[in-house]
């Protein structure tokens, strides 16, 4: 249901406010591209600073512009069960095909506790991915769990973002063959898919995304050889996307590749430092994006 180079969308904001237009054409651009998958409300869309309705909007947008074209799997992980809830139901209203579910961070619940909240939410009735990122959740789905989990039927895969690639097989062994793994983590990706992973939910997409669209399909074609050369193409700015608080570095790249992108962060997010202005455009050079 979902593989290839999946974008993890930034959210453009004007004055303070999320710019739909500008997100609608952002999100027509990436189709146009060759993206394979779009993920509206993400870590890298900021969704810790959106409302409900800004949810809503957002999740609603990319839905009604994709048109059935590509999936969407809307963000709607919180630590606050009843809220996880009530964001999947907005998502399944409006059209979204997969919601995707972190555990919960901060509170830093149990295994069983984990378990529970993320059960709970797969009641709502639309496919969950979940995202495993113990790096910000603190928290981690355990193997044992996201077994437990998979047995559930709108449970249907992983972001892993573990930066564990020996969990993609311990992951296939215990969920599956069919359960669908993508990687969290761009620089990881070839050797993710190489292992069994599917696809990447890619914050370099949002600015590369033709060029991680042929990265992915490179990958599942097993034209490794290609895949490689698009890897190292590549690299200078994956790494660079993390040289400061994202989705600063992302958002400064964007403005490099389309000027018209508004390039706006919500505190407690900043814009990207000199030093990773400078990273993004060395990297930009070297994937000959600038």
């Amino acid at each position: 249901m979902f593989s290839g180079s999946i974008t993890a969308l930034v959210t453009p904001f004007t004055a303070g406010k999320v710019d739909e237009a500008a997100f609608r054409d952002f999100v027509e651009w990436q189709i146009a591209e060759g993206t394979t998958g779009l993920v509206p409300c993400g870590t890298t869309g900021e969704a810790a600073t959106l409302s409900p309705e800004e949810h809503r909007i957002l999740v609603q947008a990319a839905v009604e512009i994709a048109g059935s074209r590509v999936p969407v799997i809307a963000g709607c992980g919180s630590n606050n069960t009843a809220h996880a809830i009530a964001l999947t139901g907005s998502a399944l209203e409006a059209g979204a095909d997969a919601a995707l579910h972190v555990p919960p961070y901060y509170n830093r619940p149990n295994q069983d506790g984990i378990y529970a909240h993320l059960a709970a939410v797969a009641e709502v009735g639309i496919p969950v991915m979940l995202y495993n990122v113990p790096a910000r959740t603190i928290t981690d789905i355990a193997v044992d769990t996201m077994a437990r989990l998979a047995q559930l039927p709108n449970v249907v895969g992983v972001k892993d973002a573990t930066g564990n690639l020996a969990r993609v097989t311990a992951q296939r062994l215990a969920c599956g063959a069919d359960f669908c793994q993508l990687s969290g983590n761009d620089d990881m990706a070839l050797g993710f898919n190489a292992m069994g992973g599917v696809g990447c939910i890619s914050v370099t997409a949002n600015v590369a995304p033709r060029l991680c669209a042929e990265f992915q399909r490179a990958t599942l074609e097993r034209d490794w050889d290609r895949a490689l050369e698009l890897q190292d193409r590549l690299y200078p700015l994956h790494a660079a996307m993390f040289s400061d608080a994202s989705p600063g570095p992302a958002k400064y790249a964007l403005g490099r590749v389309r000027p018209d992108f508004p390039q706006e962060l919500r505190l407690p997010m900043t814009p990207a430092s000199e030093a990773s202005r400078r990273a993004i455009d060395s990297a930009l050079e070297h994937a000959s994006l600038a």
